[in-house]
């Protein structure tokens, strides 16, 4: 008998259900704090599942033959092994096989948009509601946080090669993780005083703990990988010092995009106009909820309105709302089934209370004489034909300008990478939009150099970081293997 063949013996004793009575069992939900309590602070919306809820949710699985599930997550992680473990509450024994594919699984069990990737093929969902795949996944990791068990893998032998790694978030994490593993000493070098990146800075506390994201550091630092806080690549240490003053022998560049777009209409230059990256900055990683036993107060008028449509809108209406203003207001120029943010995010914001105006598209900020903002000229739009990306386009309703009392506007349409280390590394081709272009392994075009994330795609999800993140050190593998042998043959 085949071992997979075995394998799938020995689940159909484990289960003691037919895959036909699976399928009856409904999809369980995640403990979760209520609405009207959760707009009063800042601690985590979604408790999880707990043990029994995990195997009530384990038991839907098919155990299909052919796993689709795998092929719809980037990093291909072995979710059909996982979720028997499950069941067989074997924790540690899924941990680890998940870890075998993302050295990330208790954020990316968070934050990471399983509806559209593994669990939109799950099988289960063909007739009913698909297997909670990221819930599964957030449980084994929280079950090791709190248990302990957890040991770091076998290393290889170390190779005598050194990689300078730039940016700590998800994609800086898992490249020195994978390259850790293959025996390289491995230097991140972050510009903020703390590690984590997006991670820390842009995903507010009730969707992604601080904690969290420090135990998951914690598990790449014991595979021996060095963090350096408060230096900026491209101005503390150029690119080429890495190289010639430092010794490394490859870098990968994974800064992710830090700029905030505007929407360059008139009245962005009023006070009380942010960028979400600044109020999620300012909230997140300087804790201005905390104020004042956090020095960093944040000013929020009365009536709050937050101008986008994705995750990071999302984030900074729920944050603006957890400040008690009067109003908080979400406008977008396309319909709801047009956001791009995820569905549950979508969700907890309108259990929260927020304001939806959708086909709604701002022209002007209105001020006072003091400078401030005091309206928002808005105008309704229709949708037209579909774009490129296959989203029908936002076509403005003539004569349809209105006015709407607001007093803080927050714009939230997107982010593009970090112009320094573009602009102070010589023979590093970028595009018009400011990306660094990469090849399909992920090497730029100076040598020695990869990259991967927002700072190659303009905007990318966490687990697309993480996969850019396996690829370049697969990438950086073959050709530290290169050197090696170029060395080799000269001596």
């Amino acid at each position: 008998m085949s071992k997979k063949k075995e394998a799938r013996e020995k689940f159909k004793k484990i289960m003691p259900m037919k895959p036909r009575e699976r399928m009856q069992i409904p999809r369980h939900l995640p403990l979760e704090q209520k609405p009207e309590c959760r707009i009063e602070n800042f601690a985590e919306v979604s408790n999880g599942f707990n043990v029994e809820l995990a195997a009530e949710e384990a038991l839907r699985c098919l155990e299909c033959n052919d796993p689709v599930c795998m092929q719809g997550c980037p990093v291909n992680v072995d979710i059909r092994s996982f979720i028997g473990m499950v069941y067989q509450k074997d924790y540690q024994g899924a941990i680890n096989k998940i870890r075998e594919s993302n050295y990330l699984p208790a954020i990316c069990g968070r934050v990471c948009p399983q509806e559209s990737l593994c669990e939109s093929v799950c099988l289960v969902g063909k007739k009913n509601e698909p297997l909670a795949i990221g819930k599964l996944e957030r449980f084994v990791a929280d079950y090791e946080l709190k248990n302990g068990g957890f040991t770091p893998p076998q290393k290889a032998e170390a190779k005598g090669q050194s990689v300078a790694v730039v940016g700590s978030g998800p994609g800086g994490l898992t490249v020195s993780a994978e390259l850790a593993r293959m025996g390289y000493d491995v230097t991140i070098f972050e510009a903020l005083h703390e590690a984590g990146g997006v991670l820390k800075f842009g995903i507010p506390e009730f969707r992604l703990p601080k904690h969290i994201v420090d135990a998951e550091i914690d598990r790449v630092k014991a595979l021996g990988v060095k963090i350096e806080t408060n230096v900026i690549i491209g101005r503390t240490l150029t690119i080429d010092e890495l190289f010639d003053e430092m010794g490394f022998e490859a870098v990968y560049l994974g800064t992710g995009a830090g700029s905030p777009r505007f929407l360059n209409i008139p009245g962005e230059n009023l006070s009380d106009v942010y960028s979400a990256s600044e109020l999620l900055t300012r909230v997140n990683l300087m804790k201005a909820y905390k104020f004042p036993e956090y020095d960093t107060p944040l000013k929020l008028g009365r009536r709050v309105a937050v101008i986008g449509g994705g995750d990071v809108a999302m984030d900074a209406v729920r944050t603006s709302k957890r400040f008690h203003p009067e109003k908080t207001i979400l406008l977008y120029r396309r319909s709801r089934e047009e956001m791009p943010a995820r569905a549950e995010e979508v969700h907890h914001a309108e259990e929260e209370g927020i304001e939806f105006h959708y086909l709604t598209n701002p022209v002007r900020i209105h001020g006072n004489e003091d400078g401030s903002v005091r309206a928002i000229e808005c105008q309704k739009m229709e949708l037209g034909e579909p774009d490129e990306q296959g989203r029908r386009r936002p076509v403005p309703v003539k004569d349809s300008n209105f006015m709407m009392e607001v007093d803080t506007v927050i714009v939230a349409i997107g982010q593009s990478p970090n112009p320094i280390i573009q602009q102070t590394t010589p023979g590093l081709e970028t595009s018009k939009w400011g990306t660094i272009i990469v090849d399909e392994h992920g090497a730029t075009s100076r040598k020695g150099v990869f990259a991967g994330g927002d700072i190659s795609r303009g905007g990318a999800t966490v687990i697309q970081a993480v996969a850019d993140g396996k690829l370049a050190s697969r990438s950086i593998d073959s050709y530290l293997a290169s050197v090696r042998e170029e060395r080799s043959t000269k001596a």
